[in-house]
């Protein structure tokens, strides 16, 4: 949900939460200044944050709940009392908690912590939803994504992201939501990000909480939390590699218009490396082939520049903990 317009597919599944709840969706659009023929166009069109915002509150004054009465009503306020909850919290774990339990308090959808080094796994239970769109599902996952990156004041990078049903037509807008692609038709609709980031201290104050509450739910569809660093655009450069040819520190520093002594410092800032962007690329790559089972061990081994299959056992054990039979 990045940029300055939104995939007109998200205003067609709000709109579709509207009609089953019987309400005058033409004067819904109209009040929030979206052409109706928005929804004709292939694609859904595209509308502004802020038409998609109006049309949020719209829904959320009509239906008196946060969910649009997709499930167990979540009354209106109810997360701004969940962002009080946790705002005090001395890090990302101890907010990670009690966000979970300010929301068994509420009646929202369960939220789950499992803490499994390297990563923390966030998982969403939607199953107390009437959500045939996945509409509240992947609003939650937004919200909770871009909350935690807010409060911390850092990205939070995903490692995996799993949604529990089909590729949808509009599969392709959810790396410009969550900044990856995810696993479709899993068992379970889960969030992980790098274990350490659950020491990250917290740092808002009370009236930047204040102002976040006043802007959403806008802040929820503008807030970018990935793309823009050094690290992120190595990443890319560094993506070509995965099909055949790693560019180097100097030509990846030409292509960026800087030094490779500078890049590096830059680097540093943000805690990561050439090397380690590299490492997180190869890792990403494998459990996504893994997990899609398609090629054999030494196949993988190959592809992804490995002599043999035994280094890259080793190193997979080493990005990981795990073998690689785990991830089949």
């Amino acid at each position: 949900m990045g940029g300055s317009t939104q995939p007109g597919d998200v205003v067609r599944r709000l709109v579709r939460a509207g009609e089953r709840r019987g309400l005058d969706v033409a004067s819904l659009l109209r009040r929030s200044g979206i052409p109706a023929d928005t929804l004709g166009r292939p694609g859904g069109g595209c509308v502004s944050h802020t038409q998609l915002s109006e049309l949020t509150q719209e829904l959320w004054i009509l239906t008196g709940d946060e969910l649009f009465g997709i499930g167990p009503p979540l009354p209106l306020g109810s997360f701004r009392l969940m962002m009080r909850s946790l705002i005090h919290a001395p890090d990302l774990g101890a907010a990670l908690r009690r966000l979970a339990e300010a929301g068994e308090v509420l009646g929202a959808p369960r939220l789950r912590v499992a803490e499994r080094p390297p990563l923390v796994v966030v998982e969403i239970d939607p199953r107390r939803l009437d959500d045939p769109d996945h509409l509240a599902a992947e609003l939650l996952a937004t919200v909770i994504h871009r909350m935690l990156g807010w409060v911390t004041g850092r990205r939070i990078a995903l490692r995996e992201l799993t949604l529990p049903w089909p590729a949808p037509a509009y599969a392709a807008d959810y790396e410009g939501v969550f900044g990856r692609h995810p696993v479709f038709d899993a068992d379970r609709l889960t969030l992980a990000f790098d274990h350490a980031l659950l020491s990250a201290p917290l740092i808002r104050d009370e009236q930047q909480l204040a102002d976040y509450l006043a802007d959403q739910p806008n802040v929820w569809f503008t807030t970018r939390d990935y793309g823009s660093s050094t690290a992120d655009r190595v990443r890319k450069i560094l993506e070509r590699g995965l099909r055949g040819h790693w560019p180097a520190p100097g030509d990846i520093a030409a292509q960026l218009a800087m030094s490779t002594q500078h890049l590096r410092r830059l680097l540093r800032a943000e805690h990561t490396s050439i090397g380690q962007i590299k490492e997180d690329l190869l890792r990403d790559a494998a459990i996504a082939s893994l997990r899609r089972g398609d090629e054999t061990v030494e196949e993988l081994a190959r592809r992804l520049g490995f002599s043999e299959a035994s280094a890259f056992r080793r190193a997979f054990r080493r990005w990981t903990g795990r073998p690689p039979g785990a991830y089949r």
